[in-house]
């Protein structure tokens, strides 16, 4: 049979002999890879909603290649990397995830999508009760941030570069999307695909972090305390003031902050068709295509930018100083509380991967003692966290320009 007829029978085949071998064997890795993906999600070994359409984008995006015009080759789904107006427009309409892509991804308005409906999730109450405590430990839980910005810039990273790559620090998606492409837009791409990676990877890792930083005796004690009861009136009040508060102060993160604490104003509020469109459609439409989109933007060439393994490297550091640093914080606030009525492992939980960390801290309390119940009090340093990380990308997307 003619080979150029087998070319345009099996393309997907036949591009694997055409380009260049390294391009070659990365489309074959990217495709085990979304296959393990999707299939711990489908495990719930990962986080199943980011994990399945992932790892299905990542696989289809690395199969699906074509011969294009000009011997070019690419896919029917999208290209990231196309900036003239009119190819944008001409490409809209071939490419069936690009207006989703630019119309929600590139903007930042999916990640501010996921904000709203993560707030209306959220019970601020948890951090009313116990301000100071989730205050302390969430500034601990973001010191992976700092740290990864001084080693970005050591390792040869322009200090844009190193901030948007620091932000996976913070363990908020939504954050690591804005931070970058406010940032590095260059590198939006590799960032935001390395920072899902590793924040599904912290349900693997996360726990062994405090099994090691907190003896087994200490993982036990229990958290016993009055909460005080606060009014919904107190939270409203609270949440419109510490909105409007933090965005005169920080305005360039002033559309993720918008969205957070719309989302817990819509709650406290009792809103209830706002409440079910946020908790139930807006949220998980968002992570779906959240997902895919970041499964589509692993093409083979994409992600073979030099400052990838960089980039992978200060991920993985990041979360690793985040989580090690945010259980220290943990046993700052024990021994401030004379080692009474506080359990270190409520640290892990400043690292703002809202729930996931206060649920890692509550199961490592519960293998030791079924009965011990810290989430109320890792709750609310959880959504501290998240605050915390929205001032500290604010303050990156403000000051680093004056870095040199």
């Amino acid at each position: 049979m003619d080979m150029n007829l087998l070319m345009q029978l099996f393309p997907g085949i036949a591009s694997l002999f055409t380009q260049d071998p390294i391009i070659a064997v990365a489309r074959i890795i990217l495709i085990i890879l979304g296959f393990v993906l999707a299939y711990y999600g489908y495990k719930r070994v990962l986080e199943p909603l980011i994990m399945v359409p992932m790892g299905i984008g990542m696989i289809c995006i690395n199969t699906g290649v074509l011969f294009l015009a000009n011997g070019q080759t690419g896919t029917l789904f999208l290209n990231p990397l196309i900036s003239d107006p009119n190819a944008l427009v001409n490409i809209m309409q071939v490419n069936f995830l690009q207006p989703i892509y630019n119309f929600t991804f590139s903007n930042s308005l999916v990640a501010c999508l996921v904000f709203m409906g993560v707030g209306a999730l959220c019970e601020i109450g948890f951090i009313l009760a116990n301000p100071w405590t989730s205050i302390i430990i969430a500034i601990f839980a973001e010191a992976g941030t700092f740290a990864t910005l001084i080693l970005g810039v050591a390792l040869g990273l322009a200090p844009n570069e190193a901030a948007a790559v620091a932000s996976i620090g913070g363990a908020d998606g939504p954050m690591v999307l804005f931070t970058s492409l406010m940032l590095a837009p260059k590198l939006f791409v590799p960032i935001s695909v390395i920072a899902y990676l590793y924040l599904s990877l912290t349900y693997a890792g996360y726990p062994w972090i405090v099994k090691m930083m907190v003896p087994k005796k200490y993982r036990a004690m229990d958290i016993i305390e009055d909460v005080p009861e606060v009014s919904k009136k107190s939270k409203f009040i609270f949440i419109i003031v510490a909105c409007g508060l933090l965005c005169i102060l920080l305005p360039m993160a002033a559309p993720l902050l918008m969205s957070f604490f719309l989302g817990m104003a819509i709650k406290e509020s009792e809103i209830v068709p706002y409440q079910d469109l946020l908790e139930n459609t807006l949220l998980y439409i968002s992570t779906l295509m959240l997902g895919l989109l970041l499964g589509c933007l692993c093409e083979a060439s994409t992600l073979l930018d030099p400052k990838v393994a960089i980039i992978v490297a200060l991920g993985i550091f990041a979360l690793a100083v985040s989580g090690v640093v945010g259980v220290i914080g943990g046993w700052v606030v024990y021994w401030a509380k004379g080692g009474k009525n506080f359990n270190p492992c409520v640290g892990i939980a400043g690292v703002s991967c809202v729930p996931s960390t206060a649920k890692i801290a509550q199961h490592a309390v519960e293998e030791e003692n079924p009965f011990a119940v810290v989430l109320p009090v890792a709750m609310g340093a959880n959504i501290a966290g998240v605050i915390v990380s929205a001032v500290a990308c604010g303050i990156f997307v403000a000051t680093i320009q004056f870095v040199k």
